[in-house]
Formats: structure tokens, sequence, C-alpha cells
């Protein structure tokens, strides 16, 4: 049933996103490959066209709309259609409360908060055309406790996605449209790796009962479970993927 679908996929020039691409890609979906770092997005895109499948790189700032609706216009004019949109893309830094100034705070909360408000906004004209579609919001265990690794602002707008997810799920599902989000722990991916030092990893590992760090392969698994019809009487839903370090 996903064959030939259309699927964005934010923030996929590594990590997670990048992952849940190569994933989408496997069942059978053309994927649009959206990053600031062309030269990453570009990478992603050449695993997947060694594989035969369709891909089209799209950069652009997810919390710039007049990026994002040049992202939504490269994939009508390529593919004619947007089926499933994955809102992965964010960033984050471990800066104390007190020490957060008004522009990181806006940077963060941009990217991660507004740039999925944004994109989500972007595609729904043309899933609601189509009756269907399938939105997946990168939200964290920050979202509902508060960030491992990251700030204040990153545990605000990790929870800020949570809300969005379930009241656009609200709104949208006469139009069958399911929205759901994805609550990731800490999983290895280059974000981690470049802002948590060495010790401090061993240090949370120690602390979880899977005694490791998750995978994006495990994330994008998940991921290519809600998008699939199996997930269709699912939607306002956020799905834990942590290694037992929140079991609420």
């Amino acid at each position: 049933m996903l064959k030939n679908k259309i699927a964005i996929i934010t923030g996929s020039g590594q990590g997670m996103g990048k992952q849940c691409a190569l994933t989408l890609s496997k069942m059978g979906m053309k994927t649009v490959i959206n990053d600031l770092d062309e030269t990453k997005a570009q990478n992603t895109a050449d695993i997947i066209q060694e594989s035969g499948s369709d891909v089209l790189v799209a950069c652009g700032n997810v919390s710039l709309k007049n990026d994002v609706q040049e992202v939504i216009g490269k994939t009508i004019k390529r593919f004619g259609s947007i089926h499933v949109l994955i809102n992965n893309a964010g960033i984050l830094r471990p800066t104390k409360f007190l020490d957060i100034s008004e522009d990181e705070w806006d940077w963060i909360i941009s990217v991660n908060l507004k740039g999925t408000f944004l994109f989500s906004q972007a595609v729904l004209f043309h899933m609601r055309k189509q009756g269907w579609g399938r939105i997946i919001n990168f939200s964290s265990t920050a979202g509902k406790n508060v960030s491992t690794v990251g700030g204040a602002h990153y545990t605000a707008a990790k929870a800020g996605i949570l809300g969005l997810t379930r009241h656009l799920a609200t709104e949208e599902s006469s139009f069958g449209i399911t929205v759901n989000a994805v609550c990731p722990g800490l999983i290895d991916t280059e974000m981690v790796r470049e802002t948590v030092k060495e010790n401090d990893i061993k240090k949370y590992i120690d602390s979880f009962p899977i005694k490791r760090l998750g995978t994006p392969n495990e994330v994008a698994s998940l991921v290519g479970f809600l998008v699939s019809e199996d997930s269709g009487y699912i939607t306002g839903a956020s799905f834990d993927i942590n290694g037992g370090d929140l079991m609420v």
C-alpha cells in the first residue's frame, strides 16, 4: 500500500532522519530529503538512489515559511502529491536555564516546534485533497519529563510538539489523516555524540534498564509502522522508545 507514496523527511542528512529516509525508501516510498546541509542531504539521497529508489533533495530551513513552501513546491512539481511527513529536524543545546539568551531560546523553539508547525500546515492541503496522510512528529522523553542532555528550551519545545500532535490529530482525523509522535530517549546519533561527553554517555547507559544507546534503525522501524496501513486506527498517540529510561 505504501509503494510509490511520497514522503518528506526533515533533517534527513544524518541521524534518525537519515535512517527514516532509508527505511521508507526500502518500503517502496519515494522520498524527499530535507536538511540545511546540502552535502549531507545529497549523501543520503545517493544511498537511496543506489538502491534504485526515487528521491529528491530539497534543502531549506524548517523554521522559515518561505523555505518550507519552496520544499513543498519542489515536491509537488516532481512527484505530484505528498502522503507522509516526518517532522524530524531538531537541534539541542545543554545550556542551563539562567544562561539561555533570548536568541538561543528563539532558535531552539523555532527549529523544533515552529518547524513542525510550518511543515505540518504546508502539507495538509495536499493530504486533505487525497483523503489520506500520515504525519509523524519527533518529540522526546524530554517532552514527557525533562531533557537528559538538552536545556529548558529543548524540553519546552518537545513538550509543545506533543500538544500540537494531539490537537492536529483531532482536527485532521475526518480527512483520513493520522498524526502521531515518537519520543526517543538517548539514541546513538551524531548530535548526541557531539553534545555529550563519552564518560557521561556511559553514566547514562548504566542508569538505563536496557544498558545501551538506542539506534536510529530502531526508531526508523517504529516510524515505518506508524506510516503503514497497519497503524490506521492510531492517532494522537506518542510512542516511547528509550530503553526503559522513562516508563509512564
